[in-house]
């Protein structure tokens, strides 16, 4: 098989990460649930990810990183502790269902919507989020990268407009942790949200979110925390603020050691091999008739993703033909970002979505080139 559906996960993990997993598996205890070695040994581990994390974000201390099961918990975490009836948020139509569902839950509770349009190559306009700014405004909201065009968002530039008008900045980096540098203080973002199981490459089940020193967010759950169980409310100190019940600690030393991986091989190393075989992909298909590729390619650096489609068929008849016939998976449909297919003109059929790793080979990459080729020339 080959596999080009590393936005939705990698399949492919450093041996350290299995390695973690499995040894975690038979020694740890509950974290922060006892003094035991088997509790030690568990707690010892949830912060030493802590602190990998803390380095790869460039945050101010360990305790400012909450884990989560995955982007989408800490998106609604993020989302649903920080709007209140009558605050105004700002949003793109570049967005993962993960973000724009809890936003319109909270518009029919009173939160006022702006949704920022895109064009049909997936790009928004900078200059849209100044115009739209209200008396009312509290936080902008967005994706660092797209998970179906692969177009990055100039997050500085965003977090800059955030800074000069005292606004809140949530960050979905989904597709982008791990792979593209991501300083929270430089780049001026208040709330990051990740996944462990993507460019991390840790273990499904994983992930979390930064949250600024300073910053509060209400939790959206609450309960047992290991600590001051006598309260009658949960405890209001970062992490455990936002982190109620059993931490998944065997995930979270298989997330340790995928980012302590990328940590030592240098993440703009491991992104270039997987750059080197999207730009391959990309230049090999793009002049096949029938084809149809689809985002902003003028942008050299860019989410190794090329989403595409063949003549006039529906991508899953094309997705399951790439499997079916040359062991390629890919992902077909709408990719849980509607209003991006929108704008692209694909709602109707959604796109094949070709999403590359460093461990793809030329090889690969040339065996698909091949059958898009022969796919497209069939009647």
């Amino acid at each position: 098989m080959i596999y080009f559906d590393n936005a939705a996960t990698t399949l492919q993990k450093p041996e350290c990460v299995l390695r973690a997993v499995m040894d975690a598996m038979v020694t740890f205890g509950n974290p922060g649930r006892g003094v035991h070695e088997p509790s030690m040994a568990a707690s010892r581990a949830v912060y030493e990810t802590r602190c990998a994390l803390a380095q790869l974000f460039h945050a101010e201390n360990p305790a400012n990183i909450a884990f989560t099961a995955n982007a989408t918990a800490a998106l609604n975490i993020a989302v649903k502790g920080i709007l209140n009836p009558g605050d105004h948020v700002i949003t793109t139509a570049l967005e993962h269902n993960s973000v724009l569902r809890p936003l319109y839950e909270l518009e029919d509770r009173g939160v006022e919507l702006t949704i920022l349009p895109a064009d049909d190559r997936g790009r928004v306009r900078y200059e849209d989020f100044v115009t739209a700014i209200r008396n009312n405004t509290r936080a902008i909201i967005c994706t660092h990268g797209s998970n179906l065009t692969g177009n990055l968002a100039d997050i500085g530039r965003i977090g800059a407009i955030a800074q000069a008008h005292g606004l809140l900045f949530v960050v979905d980096a989904s597709q982008t942790a791990g792979v593209f540098p991501i300083d929270v203080q430089k780049m001026g973002i208040d709330i990051l949200c990740f996944t462990g199981h993507k460019g991390l490459l840790g273990p499904q089940g994983t992930g979390g979110l930064y949250v600024r020193e300073g910053v509060s967010v209400r939790p959206l759950f609450t309960g047992g925390s290991g600590v001051q169980s006598h309260s009658k409310i949960h405890p209001i100190q970062m992490p455990t603020a936002l982190e109620a019940g059993t931490l998944n600690a065997h995930g979270l030393a298989g997330l340790n050691a995928g980012v302590r991986w990328l940590l030592e091989a240098g993440i703009d190393a491991v992104r270039q091999k997987a750059l080197d075989r999207m730009w391959a992909f990309y230049e090999g298909v793009k002049g096949i008739p029938g084809v149809t590729v689809y985002g902003d390619f003028s942008q050299r650096e860019r989410c190794p993703i090329v989403s595409l489609n063949v003549r006039d068929y529906d991508s899953a008849q094309v997705s399951d033909a790439l499997f079916s016939q040359y062991g390629i998976a890919t992902r077909p449909g709408a990719h849980c970002a509607p209003l991006m297919h929108d704008a692209l003109g694909t709602g109707s059929r959604g796109a094949v979505r070709f999403s590359f790793s460093h461990y793809n080979t030329m090889e690969e990459i040339n065996i698909a080139i091949a059958a898009l080729r022969e796919l497209a020339q069939e009647e």
